[in-house]
């Protein structure tokens, strides 16, 4: 996860990868005016939730960054509060790679942290991965 280019440009791109639960963000960051991609479309149009724009945002307000640099992100898998959490640990790990100084701040809003909640298992002989059967007195 270090200093990437694209072929041909020499723009230094910078890469992180954020999972949650089923969700995988491939995230790249690079100087710019503030414009951020999810899957070749605008922010706006691909989280209409608040809170999931506030979630991948919030690495950029943390580090006062929203206008310097571009974000372009390839995410799938799981839902959309899932992909927005993955979105928020990629940036913040390209904005760590980018510059070493943002750690701190990065560190102090627990946005390196990759929560580590999964879907339990559904076990044999329950509805679930915990509920039981339905009791039936006769």
């Amino acid at each position: 996860m270090a200093e990437a280019t694209i072929e041909g440009k020499g723009t230094g791109d910078y890469l992180g990868t954020g999972r949650r639960k089923s969700s995988v963000a491939r995230v790249r960051v690079r100087p710019g005016q503030g414009q951020i991609l999810i899957n070749s479309r605008p922010l706006e149009d691909f989280f209409r939730n608040e809170q999931q724009r506030a979630a991948v945002l919030a690495p950029l307000k943390a580090t006062e960054r929203q206008t310097a640099v571009d974000v372009l992100i390839r995410v799938h898998g799981g839902g959309l509060t899932g992909q927005a959490d993955a979105c928020k640990l990629g940036i913040a790990r390209a904005l760590k790679i980018m510059d070493q100084e943002l750690e701190g701040p990065l560190r102090d809003g627990n946005l390196l942290t990759r929560d580590s909640r999964m879907k339990e298992r559904k076990k044999y002989g329950l509805r679930g991965a915990r509920r039981g059967t339905q009791f039936s007195k006769r």
